[in-house]
């Protein structure tokens, strides 16, 4: 069975810092593009980052770019997301999911993936 499993979410005040990891297990990551998406109460689940199988290619959403900091451990089947300079509004379930690439170099985090985790929750607080 193909499984993700994210972890490292807390809660945090203003400004801090977390990394968050999603690790799989029934399959390797290395064939797979990996992207990180959030989902806040009452709102749509957006996309905040992926990384390319090569780890050559990340991309970053607007709302988190120069905060946000993702990368992969394709020996212990992981991937990581830093998330730094923490705001309020990132206060959400952060989910990972999975795509099979056959592009080494490719990633887009706006597109339908096949494995989701079941999310690790944010809170960014005073």
């Amino acid at each position: 069975q193909l499984q993700l499993v994210e972890s490292g979410g807390g809660l945090v005040q203003p400004g801090g810092s977390l990394r968050l990891s999603c690790t799989a297990s029934g399959f390797t990551l290395d064939y797979y593009r990996i992207g990180w998406f959030r989902q806040a109460p009452g709102k749509e689940r957006e996309g905040v980052s992926c990384i390319s199988r090569s780890s050559s290619t990340t991309k970053y959403a607007d709302s988190v770019q120069g905060r946000f900091t993702i990368s992969r451990d394709n020996a212990k089947n992981t991937v990581y997301l830093k998330i730094s300079s923490l705001k309020p509004e990132d206060t959400a379930v952060y989910y990972c999911a999975a795509k099979p690439s056959p592009l080494p170099n490719f990633c887009v985090y706006t597109d339908n993936y096949d494995v989701w985790g079941l999310g690790t929750q944010v809170t960014v607080s005073s």
